[in-house]
């Protein structure tokens, strides 16, 4: 996102709202907007100090927006939260708190609190920086690491790219963004069949692709093989236009699938 003055509104004694980039945040006056971290379909990041806890305690903040049109968005950011909320471990992002809103009259915005993290994998990928096979080593095992916990947890992120695995200057990762989430555990309820579009295309596994709704930990499993590909490269590992041509790419980079390795039910 391009750097752009942020302005700021006080509202009451106890609010100000900034306007980041045409978005606007309304927030309690212990946190103070610094800058834009960036932007998707459902919300936006931005930097922040959190004034209650030291000059220099930085927070990220995410504004989830557009929750209550529809249905679908609500369900979509109940189960981040609930996800979030439940999952600990050191490389997946810690939710510190959700914004109180005044009242319920008021309530059609969410306000997530987050850990800071300074960048994000894709930012480095893209970047002039050096990667080492010390430093692609390190990040497969924190994102492995990771995503072994979240399995375990019965969870499939659904959304694995480099986007969405935070990085600090130390090296730490954390993976984020569990929007497209879902949790698998046959033992506690009957979840239904589960949609084909989620992750994306570049990182959607060949199952998904063909419009299966009966999918496992693989699908993960696949697009961390593809973050793994372009760690090593510099540049996206199966780069499809298209989901026609997604499939192109990846039978020609592993050829074609013999007839007798296709169990037909």
């Amino acid at each position: 996102m391009s750097k752009k003055k942020i302005t700021m509104e006080q509202v009451d004694e106890d609010t100000n709202v900034y306007d980041v980039q045409g978005c606007k945040f309304t927030l309690p006056k212990r946190y103070e907007v610094i800058e834009a971290l960036g932007a998707g379909a459902y919300g936006t990041v931005v930097s922040a100090n959190d004034t209650k806890k030291g000059k220099n305690n930085k927070i990220a903040i995410k504004k989830i927006e557009r929750t209550f049109e529809h249905h679908l968005y609500a369900k979509r950011t109940l189960r981040e939260v609930k996800i979030l909320r439940l999952l600990q471990h050191d490389n997946i992002i810690d939710i510190k708190t959700i914004v109180k809103p005044k009242s319920l009259k008021e309530f059609d915005e969410i306000y997530v609190v987050f850990e800071m993290m300074e960048t994000d994998l894709g930012s480095i990928i893209k970047s002039d920086q050096d990667l080492t096979l010390d430093h692609v080593r390190f990040f497969m095992y924190q994102i492995l690491r990771g995503m072994k916990y979240v399995h375990s947890a019965g969870i499939l992120h659904r959304d694995l790219k480099p986007r969405n695995l935070l990085v600090n200057s130390n090296c730490d990762l954390k993976i984020c963004d569990f929007g497209l989430a879902r949790a698998d555990i046959p033992d506690l309820y009957e979840a239904g069949a589960m949609t084909d579009y989620i992750a994306t295309r570049w990182y959607r596994a060949p199952e998904l692709l063909m419009g299966c709704e009966d999918y496992a930990e693989s699908i993960d499993i696949w697009a961390i093989g593809c973050i793994f590909a372009e760690l090593l490269t510099r540049k996206p590992f199966l780069p499809g236009s298209d989901s026609e041509n997604q499939l192109k790419l990846i039978v020609h980079m592993i050829g074609l699938t013999e007839g007798e390795e296709i169990e037909i039910d």
